[in-house]
């Protein structure tokens, strides 16, 4: 028999297990369900693609929900303002958290050096090596997703962009507090398909068209003939969705994805692998002292002279606590 002291507790449970099932309830608005299914990962041929997009292997994924389009800087400001979260590139870095990057025995910089910043896409005046990526790239004091230019830039006229500067760690907060995730590098590559096998493109293998992707057309990176109507970044919903009803899964900005980097880990599952999570290390040949997280499909840089990124086996990796000008995220839930 319940007395009355436990009879209380248990009318009182009852009545908030329902209240905190609400606050931990997702909201699927803006979203598209990606049925369960097998794909075949990885480069199917050698147009333009990298040594570590190959081999390709079979994938076996369970069904999952994942945002039609990129998070918007009106997003992100929504969850800034809720939180008072301090994104990565507000932050002023210390010597030990570059240390960690860098090869053993390199000298401390100057203090002067250590400043809030992040890097900013600055086209070049003629043409330049494409292995030099200094040459269109700068560190600017103040840039951030609010300042995505640096300081004195603003995003009162490009609420509806996708929001850039974004570090891992700044995308996996936003997703929690959204009660989601970041996709997996799996997850990210099936639902670029669009539901379509044996395709370079999220939307088949037709050419590129300026209706299809924001991305760089012209001479990279000093012309750019805009044929797709933006320089930086564009609106989400500006182009095409593919099959899922997906926006800007190829250009516009780079998506961060929840999976380590690990240049051969293709060659590690030639077999069927069920839900892949990715490495449990990272692992970048080119920089071997610097842990990398994987992104995929492309920004409005990619241009088939330097990386074609918008293609949907493409790959791309950086360190977690580093936002750039193209550089975003969408999330995905169960």
């Amino acid at each position: 028999m319940i007395n009355k002291k436990n009879n209380f507790l248990y009318i009182f449970f009852i009545i908030l297990i329902p209240l905190f099932s609400c606050n931990k309830q997702k909201d699927y608005t803006g979203m598209s369900w990606i049925k369960p299914g097998e794909f075949m990962m990885g480069g199917m041929n050698h147009f333009e693609a990298r040594n570590d997009e190959f081999p390709s292997h079979k994938v076996k994924l369970n069904g999952f929900w994942i945002d039609q389009t990129e998070i918007t800087n009106s997003e992100f400001m929504d969850f800034v303002n809720e939180t008072n979260y301090v994104t990565t590139a507000e932050i002023k870095p210390t010597w030990e958290e570059i240390k960690n990057q860098l090869p053993p025995g390199i000298q401390k910089p100057h203090d002067s050096l250590f400043v809030a910043s992040s890097l900013v896409f600055k086209p070049s005046t003629n043409k330049v090596p494409l292995s030099d990526v200094s040459t269109w790239w700068e560190w600017r004091k103040g840039a951030n997703w609010k300042h995505p230019f640096g300081e004195g830039s603003s995003i009162k006229e490009i609420m509806n962009h996708p929001v850039v500067h974004i570090s891992y760690f700044d995308a996996l907060e936003f997703c929690k507090w959204k009660g989601k995730r970041l996709p997996t590098e799996a997850e990210w590559e099936f639902a670029a398909k669009g539901g379509k096998n044996n395709v370079n493109f999220t939307w088949g293998n037709g050419s590129l068209s300026s209706s299809f992707l924001n991305s760089w057309e012209g001479d990279f990176p000093f012309f750019n003939t805009i044929k797709d109507g933006y320089y930086y970044t564009a609106p989400v919903k500006t182009y095409i969705p593919n099959g899922y009803g997906l926006y800007d899964m190829a250009g516009n900005v780079w998506e961060w994805c929840s999976d380590w980097y690990d240049y051969n880990y293709y060659k590690k599952n030639e077999s069927l692998s069920i839900n892949p999570k990715g490495p449990n290390q990272s692992f970048d040949p080119q920089e071997p002292y610097s842990k990398k997280r994987v992104l995929r499909g492309g920004s409005f840089l990619c241009n088939s002279s330097y990386c074609s990124g918008y293609r949907v086996t493409a790959r791309m990796k950086s360190s977690p606590d580093s936002g750039m000008s193209h550089t975003g995220f969408r999330c995905a839930c169960n």
